[in-house]
């Protein structure tokens, strides 16, 4: 039996494709290197090095704790809101309708856009890098969540209400996967682009974390910094997701791990 065109994506732990992928990127990026020179883009070893050294000094561990409070606290708080709000105006069609307008212009707002409204407002402070990250990604979250709760099974449920399923039973086991299975690439979505907005801000209207210190690295003309302030974003990113995200997706969604093993 052939398995699936997505059961390679189910692999966790077969790392032979993603090495390829990121041996293949090396190579582009020394080749790149080699055609620009060092200045224009440091060959991975220049910015390894760059970054072996931020580590070394502690820049890298201060700076990371910093952007990841803001956009992990700015993402929590609009995951919080936007799937409460999103699942109750699913629920309740007239409140969709009336805050549909107001998701539709938020969405078209450019985040960058609120940072010069949050300057304004909050000055170089943690709370604009925190509030531009709560008000991108709320409407993505929002919008998720109301598709999710406006397309859930009425069949289902009715039928799990004939076998006399307990309320905790019917939320659980019928609705909340449902939900789940809209909310989870939304959180993700919205995760990946609050660390974006986190480090924007910071990079304009801040004195510290991975954003200031990549201004720095611009007015120093340090290239190779720069590219190491990347990697350490990077690394972080991908570490919530893979320690983070998937663990949890996998324990509330077991089904999926089935139906791709199947």
């Amino acid at each position: 039996m052939t398995r699936p065109a997505h059961a390679a994506w189910s692999r966790p732990r077969d790392f032979r494709y993603p090495a390829l992928g990121i041996a293949l990127f090396l190579a582009l990026w020394w080749a790149g290197s080699l055609f620009y020179g060092p200045f224009i883009l440091p060959s991975p070893g220049e910015a390894g090095a760059a970054l072996w050294r931020l580590v070394l000094d502690g820049q890298a561990g201060r700076a990371a704790l910093v952007t990841a409070g803001r956009a992990l606290g700015g993402f929590g708080i609009a995951a919080l809101l936007g799937s409460g709000l999103g699942i109750l105006a699913g629920l309740r069609p007239a409140l969709a309708q009336t805050l549909r307008p107001v998701t539709a212009m938020l969405l078209g707002i450019p985040p960058i856009a609120w940072i010069v409204l949050a300057m304004l407002w909050f000055g170089t402070t943690g709370l604009t890098p925190v509030f531009t990250v709560v008000v991108t990604a709320l409407p993505i979250v929002f919008a998720v969540a109301v598709e999710g709760a406006r397309t859930r099974d009425r069949g289902l449920e009715d039928m799990a209400r004939s076998f006399s399923a307990p309320p905790l039973t019917l939320f659980l086991d019928v609705r909340l996967p449902h939900l789940l299975s809209y909310l989870f690439p939304g959180w993700v979505t919205a995760l990946a682009l609050s660390w974006k907005v986190a480090v924007m801000a910071e990079l304009l209207a801040s004195t510290d974390g991975i954003g200031a210190s990549m201004a720095l690295a611009r007015i120093n003309l340090d290239t190779a910094d720069a590219l190491a302030w990347v990697i350490v974003l990077l690394v972080m990113l991908l570490a919530v997701e893979l320690l983070v995200l998937e663990p949890l997706q996998r324990r509330m969604e077991p089904w999926r791990g089935d139906a791709a093993s199947s």
